[in-house]
């Protein structure tokens, strides 16, 4: 698990009697969704190499089946 969120909630408690707190908690609030959507974005990025790897991969048996009946 992360320290991240522990460390921004950290930060915002932090702040939080100066009048930053808000901003702090909002700033947080984004980083750590553009984190979240940066690992989504990996994870979708994995999924299409392996199902382009898949269709690859089914095009050359294809392929190789075809040059075996052609022969």
């Amino acid at each position: 698990m992360s320290l991240w969120p522990l460390v921004a909630a950290a930060a915002v408690l932090a702040v939080a009697g100066c009048g930053l707190g808000e901003t702090a908690a909002t700033g947080a609030a984004g980083a750590a969704s553009e984190a979240q959507q940066a690992q989504q974005a990996q994870a979708t990025e994995q999924s299409v190499q392996q199902q382009l790897n898949a269709a690859s991969s089914a095009d050359a048996q294809k392929r190789e089946a075809a040059e075996q009946q052609a022969q």
